[in-house]
């Protein structure tokens, strides 16, 4: 490979994200490697999300960008891009969101020097504080699963890993995803393919560096600040169902435990909070029917949640 050969392919889909879109953009181009390519993805947006993009790939080759005139979803946008991609390595980012300018030399520089299939590392969440979105801190949960560095290991060896399950937290290499695609037409995508991605691995490595600025808009529009409405907490509990029975099924018995652990910490409590007020009984119930699923699973017994992890979560 010549040095300026492309190296890795970051695919980056978004849907009416013109206010945070440049920034997206313009953490790529920061990057310590600059021997990537992007493919930018206009997923049927109606603000100028498309003429950021196409303004990018028309300045910098590095950029691609495509445009759904409707919106597929985020799964369908980044299968869309998987099927593009001929670079030895691939990573995602949101168009919303922000990568560290170091991340993908980290990632790639890891894969490099151990040889497997798929690198996880830190983010942070960054909000809103009245006059500009600030990164927090590494979470608890993040930070048990990406600190400290373990290199060439396993689901079986790691089971906390299972906590890192967003797509754009990872660089794998390019071969790892040729039956690997993302579910289409819900919510939480994202979930699923991660305990996909451990359970398949012969082995991955996780970094503690923080690589990802997650945006939590201000205005609550994300998909993931949706988790009041019904069919957005469908999609979610189907998600959570959908990855605890991939550890489960390839016998991960640790892992299974193990978020069970973080699902009872984390997502149970606000989720009882939203339905002791919501108008529809459907969601109370689904929320009930998804807690008694948890208590049915053998691995129930051995999870309890740190209380010192609870603590920790506020910040």
């Amino acid at each position: 490979m010549t040095a300026s050969a492309p190296l890795v392919t970051v695919i980056v889909p978004g849907r009416d994200i013109a206010a945070f879109a440049p920034a997206a953009l313009d953490s790529l181009r920061a990057q310590t490697e600059s021997r990537w390519r992007a493919i930018l993805i206009d997923d049927g947006s109606t603000d100028e999300t498309a003429a950021i993009f196409a303004d990018a790939a028309s300045s910098d080759p590095r950029f691609r960008m495509l445009r759904h005139e409707a919106s597929l979803g985020l799964g369908a946008a980044r299968n869309v891009g998987l099927s593009l991609v001929d670079t030895e390595y691939l990573g995602f980012l949101d168009g919303d969101d922000e990568l560290a300018p170091t991340a993908l030399a980290r990632l790639t520089g890891t894969l490099a020097e151990t040889g497997s299939d798929f690198a996880a590392a830190a983010y942070v969440r960054s909000r809103f504080d009245g006059e500009r979105y600030v990164a927090g801190r590494v979470q608890p949960w993040v930070s048990a699963a990406t600190d400290p560095a373990r290199l060439g290991t396993t689901i079986v060896e790691h089971p906390r890993a299972s906590a890192n399950i967003v797509a754009w937290s990872k660089v794998s290499r390019a071969a790892f995803w040729a039956d690997l695609r993302f579910p289409e037409g819900v919510a939480y995508e994202d979930q699923i393919v991660a305990q996909q991605m451990y359970t398949r691995a012969r082995a991955f490595d996780v970094i503690p560096d923080a690589v990802v600025r997650w945006r939590l808009r201000a205005d609550g529009s994300s998909i993931t600040q949706g988790k009041a409405q019904l069919p957005v907490l469908l999609d979610y509990l189907t998600a959570l169902r959908g990855g605890i029975r991939v550890l489960r099924d390839a016998g991960a018995h640790a892992a299974v435990t193990a978020r069970l652990e973080l699902i009872l910490t984390m997502d149970v409590p606000p989720l009882q909070e939203i339905a002791g007020a919501h108008p529809d009984p459907a969601y109370a119930a689904a929320v009930s029917a998804f807690i008694a699923e948890l208590r049915s699973l053998p691995e129930f017994a051995d999870a309890h949640p740190d209380p010192d992890l609870v603590a920790a979560l506020a910040w």
